[in-house]
């Protein structure tokens, strides 16, 4: 016979736990979708708070009062907004590549509002980010990124973090330091490829001054650019890749930072 009783010891434990999960939720990619319902995000997370909270084993959590319970509620809280933040800050690294590429085919200020990220973003960049969303589903990146969070439980326990606020630091200047080279290396095609254009209206303009190598360049620049993004979609899974070793690598480390030795 199962017995469905639970004190009030457990009921808080469960309420620890699902703030924790209910941060990472409204912070993770792919999970953190602004068209997303609010309802959705919720009973997801009280529906993988009910499957972790079996899992894991309940430890005492010791506490005085309101305000005690309430700080490790805050703490449980940054700890999940810590490891969904981990993961969605790689997404900046198409968003940079896209800026670059943009910027060197001329596109620059045609900017439209990305409603995942709530700002105006390039239009590279934009299919960028969705185009590495989707290999995020296709992959089930997005399962690798749940796990992560049920598998902090077992190397953070609850009330349990020690914040390692240098270490976090250190974290994300080496991820500043990557996102710029890896953005560089996904725009780099079309990076030389307008480059070496340039190079060439450049000469036809020494060659010919009257032509008009202004308006012919303008136009030249949109066309290889695009030519080039087209042959350079068969390498969208090599670019996912650098965002996932990344996105890997920024949740280790994090999760690290806040681990107590």
């Amino acid at each position: 016979m199962i017995d469905y009783s639970f004190s009030l010891i457990t009921f808080e434990y469960f309420l620890l736990v699902m703030v924790r999960i209910t941060s990472f939720v409204y912070t993770a990619p792919f999970f953190s979708l602004p068209n997303t319902p609010g309802r959705v995000k919720i009973g997801f997370s009280v529906m993988v708070s009910i499957l972790v909270f079996g899992l894991i084993p309940e430890p005492s959590v010791s506490y005085v009062g309101v305000i005690g319970f309430a700080t490790i509620a805050l703490k449980e809280g940054i700890t999940g907004l810590l490891i969904g933040f981990a993961a969605n800050i790689c997404n900046s690294i198409v968003l940079l590549a896209g800026n670059i590429i943009d910027m060197n085919m001329g596109l620059s200020m045609a900017t439209e509002y990305d409603p995942v990220t709530r700002t105006n973003a390039p239009i590279t960049g934009n299919l960028y980010n969705y185009l590495v969303l989707m290999m995020l589903i296709v992959s089930g990146m997005h399962r690798y990124v749940l796990t992560a969070v049920v598998q902090s439980f077992e190397l953070i326990p609850v009330n349990e973090q020690v914040f390692q606020w240098d270490r976090l630091l250190q974290a994300m200047l080496d991820y500043m330091s990557q996102s710029m080279i890896l953005g560089f290396r996904i725009a780099l095609p079309v990076f030389a490829c307008i480059m070496i254009l340039n190079c060439v209206l450049g000469v036809m303009a020494k060659v010919s001054p009257q032509m008009n190598m202004f308006s012919v360049g303008m136009q030249l620049k949109v066309l290889v650019g695009m030519i080039i993004l087209l042959f350079t979609m068969q390498l969208l899974p090599n670019v996912t890749e650098f965002v996932y070793s990344e996105m890997k690598r920024m949740i280790v480390s994090v999760i690290e930072g806040m681990r107590g030795m």
